[in-house]
């Protein structure tokens, strides 16, 4: 069961602590004392308000209307200065809350795609659910709810700092006999209130602590229903090939009836809650007036007296009930505090995965040279490659082979700096002369021109430049929509996406190619045409290709075999 233990609120200041020491401090401090301040005055307008009931309720009490009619200006005037309180206290609390949520979330952007954690959390850590959820939704909530707290909290405090004094002079004492005893409370009202509070907020724990658990659990069923939906549309034209329909809507329902019974167990808890917290405060209502009805009746306090008391002891017992009014926004908050703290936590796991089994060193120079490379699987025992010593210099071309699952895109990805377990020494030329082409080419959502300039072209190049492109890659059907922001790895095929992709080395003209398996969806023919086409535009790029087909061993000079079990073999080809 999750708790506010040291562990939770250690994690959670750490989350909270750093927009305050950031660049953005000043303005973030400046905006948060000027809300503090506003709800400092909103607590100081209702004392006056609190003493403006006595006056008020003794003026009806006496049929004075002169008195009466003072008290409504009196009663417009605090009004209106609460209003523009209220107002300001809200905007400013809005605007603190976009500018830190801007800080946060750049914080946990960095975080999630540094270092390729974002890639590593997919692969070896499958515990982090979400992680587009976590920043998009849980950071929004977390910012909200922080400030909402915090400031309820505040505000109960010096709420019940302003009231508890004008409660214990107002409410008298009261004497009653025990056992022959005379006992005299003073100020007995505030003491009501404390018991009145304390019970309830006892009582409130109890009922509504499995909400922390439930809220956490529904997070996650949530993004894990909507992430599936995700699914289908990215994969739309396979799922319908496959005919899958049905098979999908099964697997959604399956995905849903975790959001519906959790939902359920939340409003059945929700149900309890309200029971009680309603109750509760309808019963708070009544209870000063019933408590100090005695003195009423016994005329020691006239009718403005008796409300004030009333008004007083509310004010009190609401800033000691505040647990109890805001438990479903704490039980919320702490799942959402739990979600992102885990978050950083199982980035820490990945940064520390990386840096205890990544033993290969990656230096840059002027052409590929590994040395006394090992790949592992992520046992850390397992052999991929043993012992790999190769060098290529620019305008070399080198083709990967073997059995499918053998690991020659596990041999790319090393080069890449991506797989993290093994050891040996790999010199990579300098990243901006370097583009890597994998199997089912990345098409980001915007323009074709967007498409293949990603990730390091010249946005600005001429609309001809890309039109001449798109014909000579045998998709002259596209030259027409260029600047048309689309889904366009949903629209194309795999082999069209594949000619995008090439489209992007003939536009950057990388100095180095890694390609895996990046012409699988192509003909003989068109592979063959790219091939040659990449030997005229770009005679001195070399070229690494992973591939099954015979037909590419006439466009590389030397092959690389991966065997198995850590063996391999390097050639020269011989045409």
């Amino acid at each position: 069961m999750k708790q506010f233990n040291k562990e939770f609120l250690k994690d959670t200041w750490d989350i909270i602590k750093p927009y305050w020491q950031s660049e953005e401090k000043k303005i973030a401090w400046f905006l948060l004392i000027i809300i503090i301040f506003l709800n400092l005055f909103l607590v100081f307008i209702n004392v006056l308000i609190n003493l403006w009931y006595n006056e008020f309720y003794n003026a009806l009490q006496e049929l004075n209307a002169q008195a009466f009619w003072v008290a409504i200006l009196q009663f417009c005037g605090l009004a209106f200065f609460y209003i523009v309180a209220a107002v300001y206290s809200l905007y400013l609390n809005q605007m603190l809350q976009i500018k830190w949520r801007k800080w946060l979330t750049d914080n946990f952007l960095k975080k999630w795609l540094d270092k390729k954690i974002y890639y590593h959390l997919q692969i070896f850590n499958n515990s982090t659910d979400n992680p587009d959820q976590r920043i998009s939704e849980d950071l929004n909530l977390f910012v909200s709810q922080t400030l909402s707290l915090s400031l309820g909290l505040l505000s109960s405090v010096v709420t019940l700092a302003s009231f508890v004094g004008i409660l214990w002079t107002i409410s008298g004492s009261i004497s009653f006999a025990i056992f022959g005893n005379q006992i005299t409370i003073p100020g007995y009202m505030v003491w009501a209130a404390i018991f009145y509070a304390i019970a309830g907020t006892w009582i409130t724990a109890v009922i509504g602590k499995p909400l922390i658990n439930l809220n956490f659990n529904q997070q996650m069923y949530e993004a894990n229903f909507r992430f599936n939906m995700v699914r289908i549309r990215e994969n739309s034209e396979s799922v319908a090939l496959y005919g899958g329909e049905k098979k999908e809507h099964k697997h959604l329902m399956t995905n849903f009836v975790d959001v519906f019974e959790n939902y359920w167990k939340i409003m059945v808890r929700q149900k309890m809650l309200s029971w009680f917290t309603s109750g509760y405060n309808q019963i708070a209502i009544i209870f000063p007036i019933l408590v100090a009805s005695p003195r009423f009746f016994a005329r020691q306090i006239q009718l403005g007296g008796l409300m004030q008391i009333a008004q007083a002891f509310g004010q009190v017992q609401s800033s000691l009930s505040y647990i109890v009014n805001s438990y479903p926004s704490l039980a919320s908050w702490h799942a959402v505090a739990d979600r992102l703290r885990t978050f950083e936590h199982n980035i820490s796991f990945i940064e520390t995965l990386q840096q205890d089994n990544n033993k290969i060193l990656i230096n840059r120079a002027e052409n590929l040279k590994v040395e006394g490379l090992y790949i592992l699987l992520p046992d850390n025992k397992t052999p991929i490659i043993s012992d790999l010593n190769m060098s290529l210099n620019s305008s070399e071309r080198l083709l990967i082979v073997g059995a499918s699952g053998i690991g020659k895109s596990t041999l790319i990805r090393t080069l890449a700096g991506l797989w993290p377990f093994g050891e040996g020494r790999i010199f990579l030329p300098p990243k901006d002369k370097i583009l890597f082409l994998p199997q089912k080419p990345y098409l980001p959502v915007g323009s074709l021109r967007d498409v293949l300039v990603y990730p390091n072209g010249d946005p600005d190049v001429s609309d001809d430049v890309l039109k001449d492109l798109l014909v000579s890659l045998n998709l002259k059907h596209l030259v027409n929509n260029i600047s048309e922001v689309n889904m366009w790895s949903q629209i194309l095929s795999l082999g069209e996406q594949q000619y995008l992709a090439f489209g992007r080395i003939f536009l950057q003209k990388p100095q180095w190619i890694f390609m895996d398996e990046a012409t699988s969806a192509l003909d003989e023919r068109s592979e063959r045409l790219l091939y040659e086409r990449l030997k005229v535009v770009l005679p001195d790029s070399a070229v690494i290709s992973v591939g099954h087909r015979s037909s590419l061993i006439s466009y590389h000079e030397s092959k690389l075999t991966i065997l198995g079990e850590g063996d391999w073999n390097l050639e020269r080809i011989n045409l």
